[in-house]
């Protein structure tokens, strides 16, 4: 009961750090879905974002950034608008649980419940091309269902911004490429990983993705690192290993010079880092129009 109430405390606190530094969210999604849960007492959010294509449509299910922690669900509206004006993907963005009020293994079961959802709606969506993606903590959700908890060959393209995928590794010896920057303070990821897995065995591949099995990765990934970002390390470090068991093929990379973790979702008009956003978002449009 301490141990919670001083999650509960911390987390508190990088919220309102959170609310203090970052724009309101803005999301106009074409429609806000209730999803169903395997627990009958909750549903799941979902913001829909429709596809220009006829149904059934393929469909990107997307994981927001969050620490596991920060209600960050919306932030993603750009990038899941750019996905149906420029693809014939619908996109569903997904608001799960959030630690410590709902620790590991909720948010696992609430993207397992989104996309066995999916896959139950075929006259909605084309299952044969159902593909994942998400931001940071989002993007180690997104790992985990792609490796851990569906087939392999559920998801045809897997999406990853600048993914924490080791979360067993001491956040104090982290170390961005380019040192220029703004990194993630240090306590600051180690109250996100407390919040999420406080007692748990973090070298676990459902909570540290590096960890998965080599031959549960697939192709047609797409990982984006950034040079500032204190967790660029462990994302390109996954980038090797899947190259090294998929061949060099089967992911794209880009490490994006001069921008800080999650850089796309505060940079100014006409900066470098727009110029890098928009490069970021077409690697994932071409690969979804594969």
């Amino acid at each position: 009961m301490l141990n919670y109430l001083r999650l509960k405390i911390s987390a508190a606190l990088v919220r309102l750090l959170f609310w203090w530094e970052r724009p309101t969210i803005h999301a106009k999604p074409d429609e806000i879905l209730q999803l169903l849960s395997h627990d009958l007492r909750r549903t799941i959010k979902a913001n829909f974002y429709r596809s220009k294509s006829n149904k059934p449509s393929p469909v990107l299910v997307n994981f927001h950034g969050s620490g596991f922690t920060i209600p960050w669900h919306g932030t993603d509206d750009e990038f899941a608008r750019r996905v149906v004006q420029t693809t014939e993907y619908s996109v569903l963005d997904v608001a799960y649980r959030l630690s410590p009020e709902n620790p590991f293994p909720a948010a696992i079961h609430d993207v397992e419940d989104v996309v066995k959802w999916v896959i139950a709606n075929p006259q909605e969506f084309d299952t044969s091309r159902i593909s994942i993606s998400g931001f940071s903590a989002g993007a180690n959700l997104a790992l985990v269902a792609s490796t851990q908890l569906f087939p392999k060959g559920t998801f045809r393209h897997v999406i990853c911004f600048y993914p924490p995928t080791d979360l067993a590794k001491d956040h104090y010896t982290k170390v961005p490429p380019d040192a220029n920057g703004n990194p993630l303070p240090p306590w600051m990821l180690t109250v996100f990983t407390d919040c999420y897995a406080s007692g748990l065995d973090c070298n676990d591949p459902r909570i540290s993705p590096i960890n998965a099995a080599k031959e549960s990765f697939q192709g047609n990934t797409l990982i984006i690192t950034c040079a500032y970002d204190n967790l660029c390390p462990e994302g390109e470090a996954l980038v090797q290993k899947i190259r090294d068991s998929q061949g060099n093929d089967a992911v794209v990379h880009r490490r994006m010079e001069g921008c800080d973790h999650a850089w796309d979702k505060s940079y100014h008009a006409g900066s470098p880092q727009e110029e890098a956003k928009d490069e970021a978002y077409d690697l994932a449009m071409e690969l979804l129009r594969k």
